[in-house]
């Protein structure tokens, strides 16, 4: 039996598309059987970083594009998100709990660490004028549950 599993989504980056990528997500990670407390922390993790690919990537442009792929291996789900933006200057402050670059639409600033705190583990990428790529990684209990 192959365990894995994988698939991919472009869409326009309007603020209206985060929850069909939120649900996208989780129907596709739905095939492992995930409990509701996982399901919710994905869900609440890929609509971290496509609210940040959004708002600070493309700055509210809905001419831009954010991909997510997604992965399946065995009982671990990997979901990359990448925007095409502006990229983050200094990703070290852009980390810390409470940073927000953009205070006037009263951002909390608490995007990464959520996204951290979410997924088993986190990286994020970018380079300023090229984008930003994150790749979180978790892995779902409940299906290994089920062959014990």
């Amino acid at each position: 039996m192959n365990d894995s599993n994988q698939m991919s989504l472009t869409f326009a980056s309007r603020s209206e598309n985060e929850a069909f990528a939120r649900i996208a997500v989780a129907a596709f990670v739905s095939q492992l059987d995930p409990t509701m407390e996982e399901l919710n922390d994905l869900k609440t993790a890929v609509s971290e970083a496509v609210t940040n690919a959004i708002i600070h990537g493309y700055n509210g442009d809905p001419n831009g594009t954010v991909t997510i792929e997604s992965r399946i291996e065995g009982d671990t789900v990997s979901i990359m998100v990448k925007d095409e933006g502006s990229g983050i200057e200094d990703l070290e402050l852009a980390r810390q709990p409470l940073y927000t670059s953009k205070p006037d639409m009263e951002r909390s600033g608490m995007g990464f660490t959520i996204m951290e705190n979410f997924m088993d583990s986190f990286e994020v990428t970018s380079e300023p004028g090229r984008g930003t790529q994150i790749v979180m990684f978790k892995r779902i209990e409940s299906k290994k549950a089920l062959y014990n």
